[in-house]
C-alpha cells in the first residue's frame, strides 16, 4: 500500500494551495542548508567572544537574530507564502476594482519589500559594528540572501529569466540564496570551533 507524502505548498494552475512549493533535489538541499547554518549561528551566538565584559554570559543578539531569519525562510521554502501573499493581494486588486492599476501597485509593492529589505541589512550592521571580525562574512551573506529575496519580490518576466539563467551549470537564484547561505554558515562555525576561555581560579587567602 503506497502512503502519500503530507506536501506544504505548491501552486496549481496558478493558485496556491497546501503542497510542497519546491520538491526538486536542489530545493531540499536549501531547506537543509538554511537549517544547518541556523544551528550554526544559534551556536555562534553562545560562543563568540565579547567585546565588553557587561554581559559575558549573555547570548549574542545579532547571531540570534539570524538565526530566527534563517529557520523562518528555510520553512517558507516549501510553504512558499510570497505566492500566497501575491495571490491574495491580486485578487484584493480585482475586488476593489483596481486591477487596471496593477503594474502601479506592484511597482509599490517591491519598493516597499526593497525597503525592508535595506532596513534588515542596516539594522544588521549596526548590530555586527561592535565585531565585525567575526561578522563581516555573514553580513556579506545575509545581503545576498535579502538579494534574493528582492529579486523574488520583484517577480517580472526579465528578473524570472535572469534567475533562470546559467553560470557555470549554476542558476543564478542558487548562486544568490545559496551562496548567501553558506557565507554565513562559514561563518558561524568558525566562531562555533573557537574554544571558550578558562575561568580563572580564585586565589585562596592565606
Amino acid at each position: 500500500m503506497m502512503l502519500e507524502l503530507t506536501m506544504l505548498a505548491e501552486v496549481v494552475e496558478g493558485r496556491w494551495r497546501l503542497g510542497i512549493g519546491d520538491p526538486t533535489l536542489i530545493g531540499w538541499v536549501t531547506v537543509v542548508a538554511y537549517l544547518v547554518a541556523a544551528l550554526g549561528t544559534f551556536w555562534a551566538a553562545w560562543r563568540e567572544p565579547r567585546t565588553d565584559n557587561k554581559h559575558p554570559n549573555r547570548p549574542a543578539t545579532f547571531w540570534l537574530v539570524l538565526c530566527a531569519l534563517l529557520v523562518a525562510l528555510g520553512i517558507n521554502k516549501q510553504l512558499d507564502l510570497q505566492t500566497l501573499v501575491t495571490e491574495i493581494g491580486r485578487d484584493s486588486i480585482r475586488a476593489w476594482g483596481m486591477y487596471q492599476q496593477r503594474r502601479e501597485i506592484q511597482v509599490g509593492f517591491i519598493l516597499v519589500v526593497a525597503l525592508i529589505c535595506v532596513a534588515a541589512v542596516a539594522g544588521f550592521f549596526w548590530f555586527a559594528r561592535r565585531a565585525l571580525r567575526y561578522r563581516w562574512l555573514a553580513l556579506l551573506g545575509t545581503v545576498f540572501i535579502f538579494g534574493f529575496v528582492l529579486v523574488r519580490a520583484a517577480s517580472f518576466h526579465r528578473v524570472d529569466a535572469f534567475l533562470a539563467a546559467r553560470i557555470g551549470g549554476m542558476r543564478w537564484n542558487w548562486v544568490l540564496e545559496l551562496g548567501g547561505i553558506s557565507a554565513v554558515a562559514v561563518a558561524a562555525f568558525r566562531i562555533a570551533r573557537i574554544r571558550p576561555p578558562r575561568p580563572r581560579s580564585r586565589r585562596t587567602e592565606g
